[in-house]
């Protein structure tokens, strides 16, 4: 199994990973996907993802937004989130992930990627030597192509906590539910 395919972390949710450990260990910048990762699929910002990002602002990330999708879907969730984003992103080729770090003036050192899909999100943050944070989906109501790679995803998943299975979730905080 060929291990850019995995993550660095497997979290159960975006609202759950330590924003406050990463930036004390010097962590600046974050680039997110949307779709499955922050909302639902389609779905404008909620309270939730509102009060989020007005958290890692207040912390002092940088954020920018990576999707695969079209403006007009992207822009829609930015509108009360106010943060840069690149939308048709071609993940998960690594060129726009290095864009991402550019406009937050990071650089992979001190950048971390989340996403809900191996094969796009995980896949291009680690070709571009990111950090990864992989999240379980928020929703399983998906699109066709992506209810197939799920399948694959899951042979993917089973190697990577067969081959990590001593290490624990050190970056979830809380037992919150979700």
């Amino acid at each position: 199994m060929k291990y850019y395919l995995y993550p660095d972390e497997h979290v159960t949710s975006t609202y759950r990973i330590d924003f406050e450990k990463l930036y004390k260990e010097g962590y600046r910048g974050v680039i997110f996907d949307i779709d499955n990762t922050l909302v639902p699929h389609g779905a404008p910002a909620d309270e939730r993802a509102i009060a989020f990002f007005a958290h890692l602002k207040e912390l002092g990330f940088s954020s920018v937004l990576l999707s695969n999708n079209k403006e007009p879907r992207v822009k829609m969730f930015n509108e009360k989130i106010c943060v840069d984003y690149i939308f048709k992103a071609a993940k998960p080729k690594p060129g726009n992930y290095r864009k991402a770090m550019e406009i937050m003036g990071t650089d992979c050192r001190n950048t971390v990627f989340v996403g809900d899909q191996i094969f796009t999100d995980v896949m291009g943050a680690n070709i571009a030597g990111i950090r990864t944070f992989l999240v379980e989906p928020i929703n399983p109501k998906e699109e066709i192509q992506i209810v197939l790679k799920r399948y694959i995803e899951k042979i993917v998943l089973f190697f990577y906590r067969h081959r990590n299975k001593k290490k624990t979730d050190k970056y979830a905080s809380g037992v919150k539910s979700e």
